[in-house]
């Protein structure tokens, strides 16, 4: 997936309300995705937090992923 296309995944996201996270801050698409970009080198995982009561999701984290 290239940044274009990962930023318009992100803004569509976030358009229906759902906070975006990176490595614990509030974030926007347009800074996921040039992080993303810029930090190639490493792996990102997404996580995705659900509202319970409604059933759908509230948020949605990437973190780097860090091997040990």
């Amino acid at each position: 997936m290239d940044r274009k296309q990962l930023f318009i995944e992100l803004k569509d996201i976030q358009d229906r309300g759902i906070t975006i996270f990176l490595e614990g801050e509030q974030s926007t698409p347009e800074n996921v995705s040039d992080q993303m970009f810029i930090h190639q080198e490493y792996s990102y995982m997404r996580d995705y937090v659900y509202d319970e009561e409604e059933g759908v999701v509230k948020e949605l984290h990437f973190d780097k992923v860090r091997n040990v």
